[in-house]
């Protein structure tokens, strides 16, 4: 029995974790491609290869999904909103993406 619990969490994990992967790949799309225009016009990110000087370096500021997401949402200061141009999955894929790679820069 403890044997088959240990299996079923392993595959649950690695289950998460390839989800958790496509949908950082599927943000960063978002992030270097989809979103018009692009957020690498204006942010720094490393991940994404960015050095936009517009908006907060986000390596630096390491935002939470839930800051990307409103920001992403609603805009933020000069930053346009994207809530129209952008679906409800591909807002939660960038703001997955960023919060996952912000603050990791080498």
């Amino acid at each position: 029995m403890i044997k088959h619990s240990a299996l079923s969490l392993a595959w649950v994990l690695l289950a998460t974790n390839a989800i958790a992967d496509e949908l950082v790949e599927q943000g960063k799309k978002v992030f270097m491609e989809l979103a018009q225009p692009s957020c690498t016009i204006c942010h720094t990110l490393s991940d994404a290869g960015s050095a936009g000087e517009i908006g907060p370096n986000l390596d630096e500021l390491a935002p939470s999904e839930t800051q990307v997401q409103n920001a992403v949402k609603g805009g933020v200061g000069l930053m346009p909103a994207f809530s129209d141009s952008l679906s409800e999955e591909q807002i939660r894929a960038v703001a997955h993406y960023v919060a996952s790679v912000a603050g990791n820069s080498p």
